[in-house]
């Protein structure tokens, strides 16, 4: 399977690596969710694995689970954004609100809005 990225794609390649082949079971190391994803395509990727040998090799994918060692880096965290502070009709309302459960949820809900609005 050296031409596995020439075989899945670019995008479905980096998800997963070729184990071995045994009886017509192709059996892929990839992590849980690359598993569930490839399961679903599994009747297309199998017409491409065979296409690309040229004889119908493999009739079924087998999924270990560990990261491939070709596996993509891990998704970056975008930076939170520092929080701005409420507009001050907002924050006056907020203030005359008792100290409780409500207020707490009511401060959380403007922060929401108001977190994205320029």
């Amino acid at each position: 399977m050296a031409d596995w990225a020439a075989i899945l794609g670019p995008r479905l390649a980096p998800l997963a690596e070729p184990v071995k082949l045994a009886r017509g079971t192709l059996t892929l190391a990839c992590t849980g969710p690359a598993a569930m994803e490839l399961g679903l395509c599994a009747p297309v990727l199998i017409e491409r694995i065979n296409a690309h040998l040229g004889r119908a090799a493999v009739a079924r994918l087998a999924f270990v689970q560990r990261a491939p060692a070709a596996a993509p880096p891990p998704a970056r965290a975008r930076a939170a954004a520092p929080p701005r502070p409420l507009p001050a009709a907002v924050a006056r309302r907020l203030a005359a609100f008792p100290e409780g459960e409500l207020k707490a949820a009511l401060a959380r809900l403007a922060e929401g809005v108001y977190r994205d609005e320029e």
